[in-house]
């Protein structure tokens, strides 16, 4: 077979024996070969040329029989397929903490202690934020997780210093995996006016905690930054949906009920559009305060909701100015993260 590539020597000296490939020889074997015409004296091919002493095909005397033609079988020896890349790994997250997360919370249930130690405000904080830590970590990675968990916590903490504020009495945070967290009241505010100053006070201080993350994103470049800033401006502007429970519609309520209905209008359209089980469990517990709003003492409500106009007009336009600092924040938030975007797509086509 002659060979066209220049990585491949020529062969200067071959011998053919019957059922056997070629292989170099002596010099006092290749003149006894030659003298029994067993041998053949080959030269140095040409690239694209046949020898003219070289038959097509081997003769059947040689047992050989070559089945392709001489481009065919150089293409083979020339061309080797790279190994197919080893299937990908799960994760070791996946693989192995989650298992070994789930046993561990099994075990800690059995624990006759355990509802003893939850009762302490302090370990229930801590105990249910590693919980939520280790889920979001499943999906996002730890360094995101604790990153988005930080960002709860310091929006709860802005409804404990409301109350605190107000002399109210509130309970240490409870993080639920997949669903925030929430506080309790030790007692009801007096009025509507003060019920916005408590709702108010969440997303005042979470939306200040996302412009923090963007400040440490210019600062870095770092676009983890960034996206931790945009997750926090879009938890905010979503607790600012007027609709209770949701801190925008106790935050509205000051002004008029009657918004709740449009909020929930508002929320039952945003289900059909992204089918949450969230937004769906929101828009059940809107209907229910809406209902049990209007079931109540018209004494009772006019005494709760009597909030001079100087009150209303100030909780509305401070409700309109966070609603425009979470939705222009967030906005702002995908301009770096588009380029760097473009970035990997320029860097990956290299």
């Amino acid at each position: 077979m002659n060979c066209p590539y220049a990585s491949f020597p020529p062969v200067s000296k071959s011998v053919n024996i019957p059922g056997m490939l070629n292989f170099h020889s002596s010099k006092a074997t290749t003149e006894s070969l030659q003298e029994a015409g067993t041998l053949t004296q080959e030269v140095p091919p040409v690239p694209g040329k046949r020898p003219e002493n070289q038959p097509d095909n081997l003769s059947q005397d040689n047992h050989m029989i070559d089945p392709e033609p001489d481009s065919k079988i150089d293409l083979q020896y020339a061309y080797e397929p790279s190994p197919a890349p080893p299937p990908r790994q799960k994760g070791a997250l996946r693989k192995y903490v989650m298992p070994i997360g789930l046993l561990v919370i099994f075990l800690l249930s059995k624990l006759k202690y355990l509802a003893v130690l939850l009762q302490v405000g302090k370990f229930k904080t801590f105990i249910t934020m590693l919980i939520s830590i280790w889920a979001y970590a499943v999906f996002w990675g730890w360094p995101f997780a604790f990153g988005f968990v930080a960002l709860l916590f310091i929006h709860e903490m802005g409804h404990v210093a409301a109350l605190r504020m107000m002399g109210i009495k509130a309970t240490a945070p409870m993080f639920i995996p997949f669903m925030g967290a929430f506080i309790g009241m030790k007692q009801m505010p007096d009025n509507a006016f003060d019920e916005a100053v408590m709702a108010y006070g969440g997303p005042l201080l979470g939306t200040l905690g996302a412009i923090g993350c963007a400040g440490a994103g210019l600062l870095t470049g770092n676009p983890f930054w960034y996206a931790l800033a945009m997750t926090g401006f879009l938890l905010n502007l979503f607790n600012l949906l007027p609709i209770s429970p949701l801190d925008g519609g106790r935050i509205i309520g000051v002004i008029s009920p009657k918004i709740w209905i449009v909020g929930l209008i508002g929320a039952i359209g945003l289900f059909f559009l992204t089918w949450s089980p969230i937004v769906a469990l929101i828009v059940i517990m809107g209907s229910f305060q809406v209902y049990s709003s209007s079931k109540g003492s018209a004494a009772e409500r006019a005494r709760y909701y009597a909030v001079s106009r100087g009150k209303r007009i100030g909780m509305g336009l401070a409700f309109l100015a966070l609603l425009a600092i979470t939705s222009v924040g967030m906005l702002a938030m995908q301009v770096p993260l588009d380029k760097f975007e473009q970035q990997n797509d320029i860097v990956r086509k290299i």
